[in-house]
């Protein structure tokens, strides 16, 4: 009897030391209801005046990709090659196991069975405005959902940007190119 007891004893002592308030510990959520406050809310009201940190995104054009209803027309950023390369190496991690490295739409994973996107180079989406591409990442499109949570604003429309310039390389010549270029680019 004394060896039941005594082998018990550790596991009583144990059991005793966890107490369920330390897995569900009270607390109050915010804009939630409470008894605490004499307003009947969890979470006390801003003060007046009161300035946002971090992110004030006032910039309708450059965080939503609309202005009002309409869709943005022009990048609301300079273009430049190191925003270009940003874009290029943003798109090939984040969309081209759908969309395919070309924009063709035959990525990785429609090769394995996952309904392929359009082809960026359709004449809907070539004659979309750039601010289209910014809102399908944002909110997402058919089967395709919101990048917004885990690819910034800047890199989205870095992926915009590369977007359109994948579409621009389609059906570029070699007159295109600068003087300087189209000489090594005819050897070739």
């Amino acid at each position: 009897m004394v060896r039941k007891l005594a082998g018990a004893l550790p596991l009583f002592l144990l059991l005793t030391a966890c107490r369920r308030d330390m897995f569900v510990q009270p607390k109050s959520n915010p804009l939630k209801a409470s008894d605490f406050f004499s307003d009947g809310g969890a979470s006390r009201p801003l003060p007046a005046h009161t300035v946002a940190r971090g992110h004030l995104e006032t910039n309708e054009a450059y965080f939503a990709g609309m202005i009002g209803t309409n869709l943005v027309t022009t990048l609301p950023m300079p273009v430049t090659m190191e925003l270009l390369a940003r874009g290029r190496e943003r798109f090939d991690i984040n969309c081209s196991p759908c969309h395919g490295r070309t924009g063709q739409g035959n990525g990785m994973i429609v090769r394995r069975g996952f309904p392929a996107p359009p082809t960026f180079h359709q004449e809907r989406l070539r004659s979309a405005p750039i601010g289209h591409f910014f809102h399908v990442m944002t909110h997402g499109y058919g089967v395709m959902y919101s990048y917004a949570s885990h690819v910034d604003a800047a890199d989205r429309w870095a992926i915009a940007a590369y977007i359109r310039a994948l579409q621009l390389s389609r059906d570029a010549r070699p007159a295109d190119a600068p003087p300087s270029e189209r000489a090594r680019l005819e050897s070739r």
